[in-house]
């Protein structure tokens, strides 16, 4: 496997540098999928949208019992992960007679129906955390480490997921022609 460039660790900006050459190692060594692997075994079984929004009703009635009902809950293959866009929520406002009614949607990138259950936990997590608390300060993680224990570890190594599945991707592909291959 290739050395890790800046770009492959996208995903891992705002990290120390000690972590970001363990990363590198890793990566190095060929070892970051065996990681994920041996951390995360399982698979979920959240395959289909109507399983999500039970996935999701099911931890805000135990976590978030007062907070805005949710509309919808659905995977996304819009969401692109290069906008680190993971999830998001969103209000969708519409008129009705003479009231405005906000209908409340969690989208979650659709690569996340292949995940470990963990992260996908984690992606649903997050955005049910915005139903309480919009921006991403200490109340907002509180919140998340309430609901899912290992949020930040979890947290790291869906940013390693991504990290690898970029990676793999880039390997996979077939490479260019060199510039000026006559078979080109």
């Amino acid at each position: 496997m290739s050395p890790a460039t800046p770009d492959d660790l996208r995903f891992l900006g705002g990290y120390p540098t000690s972590t970001l050459d363990q990363v590198r190692d890793l990566i190095a060594q060929g070892k970051l999928g065996d990681y994920l692997a041996r951390r995360y075994p399982e698979r979920h079984a959240v395959r289909n949208d109507g399983a999500l929004y039970d996935h999701a009703m099911a931890l805000k009635q135990r976590y978030l019992r007062n907070a805005p009902l949710l509309a919808k809950v659905v995977y996304d293959n819009r969401l692109q992960i290069d906008q680190r866009a993971l999830g998001t929520l969103t209000a969708v406002s519409r008129v009705q007679g003479g009231q405005l009614k906000a209908k409340r949607e969690i989208r979650v990138a659709a690569l996340f129906k292949d995940a470990p259950a963990e992260m996908l936990q984690m992606i649903v997590v997050h955005e049910l955390a915005h139903l309480k608390v919009r921006d991403h300060d200490k109340a907002f993680y509180a919140l998340c480490e309430h609901m899912l224990a290992d949020y930040h570890q979890i947290e790291f190594d869906t940013r390693l997921y991504l990290t690898w599945r970029a990676r793999a991707a880039l390997e996979a592909a077939p490479a260019p022609p060199a510039i000026g291959d006559p078979n080109a």
